[in-house]
């Protein structure tokens, strides 16, 4: 028997093969999974943000999964609020909830809270909006490696909303948005258990390339074109479809365009392993290894009197 209550929060950098063991470890419990992944929560992207398919929601009942419409705001903190309210529903009739994605900001605001930060006055965030629309992402770029190099080290440094909330927040207080995240933990009524999926390297870049490839056979390009009228969205700002989006407008061809989808996805899940890393209450597990393994592992973290 578990213990008590517990989060079973699966992480792991995008293509590691963290969809299909939640699965297996949520039917050995018999419990349903949460997606924090802040692409796939919205509707209408579901090739290009490898959303669960049907018969993987059918295996297993999933929350946050194509929850929201494209043009709705949505941020971690919206999230941490969301989650944690849901949790205490599935708490009641589950001793076991998994949660898994790779969105770092997610996975932090439900493990620990996010930081109380100031309010950005709106004339800051009017001469940042404006600077982007004069200087695009280049300048958005620059400016959060020149004010916080330490964050642009971890950030999704092709997603506007996110340098943009930087450099307002570094502004507004003229210290290092970065120094600014304290990352203490806030008091959560039921026990954490952080698992990690990593593969060595090449393996993992490897499965990114052929993933890619899968999505365009499976139609990423059609699904772009849909919601290219759509493309300034928060929630579009996201690799393989910026990459699309570029060559529909003449940018570059379509082969090229799929090798920069491969190419910043790569870049990204470096950037997840980096986050990740930091965390040394993650177990690291092998995805290599048999399924049968690791949910075994993450049984015999679940039932340990203390970790």
């Amino acid at each position: 028997m578990v213990n008590r209550k517990t989060l079973v929060l699966l992480l792991g950098p995008t293509g590691v093969g963290k969809t299909e063991l939640s699965l297996r470890v949520a039917a050995h419990y018999g419990c349903p999974i949460v997606n924090c992944d802040s692409r796939q929560v919205f509707r209408d992207i579901p090739i290009g943000t490898a959303t669960p398919t049907a018969e993987e929601q059918q295996r297993v009942k999933h929350y946050f999964v194509a929850a929201r419409a494209l043009e709705e705001d949505y941020n971690a903190g919206q999230y941490e609020r969301d989650a944690l309210a849901l949790l205490d529903e599935l708490f009641r009739t589950h001793e076991v909830v998994i949660m898994t994605g790779g969105s770092m900001l997610y996975a932090d605001a439900v493990s620990n809270g996010l930081d109380d930060l100031p309010s950005v006055p709106a004339e800051i965030r009017q001469e940042v909006q404006r600077a982007y629309e004069q200087g695009g992402l280049a300048w958005l770029q620059a400016e959060v490696q020149r004010l916080d190099p330490t964050y642009w080290d971890i950030v999704d440094q092709q997603n506007p909303a996110r340098l943009m909330h930087c450099i307002e927040i570094c502004l507004t207080t003229g210290k290092a948005y970065s120094l600014l995240r304290t990352n203490e933990r806030k008091e959560r009524p039921f026990r954490i258990i952080k698992i990690g999926l990593e593969r060595p390297r090449e393996e993992l870049y490897d499965r990114i390339n052929r993933r890619v490839k899968q999505m365009m056979d499976e139609g990423l390009l059609e699904e772009a074109k849909a919601v290219y009228s759509k493309r300034a969205l928060n929630s579009l700002q996201t690799v393989g479809y910026r990459e699309l989006f570029a060559y529909f407008d003449g940018d570059y061809d379509l082969d090229r365009a799929v090798e920069l989808i491969q190419q910043n996805t790569r870049h990204y899940a470096k950037r997840q392993l980096t986050w990740f890393r930091r965390d040394k209450e993650i177990h690291w597990l092998s995805a290599t290894d048999e399924y049968e393994k690791n949910v075994s592992i993450i049984d015999a973290l679940l039932r340990a009197d203390s970790l």
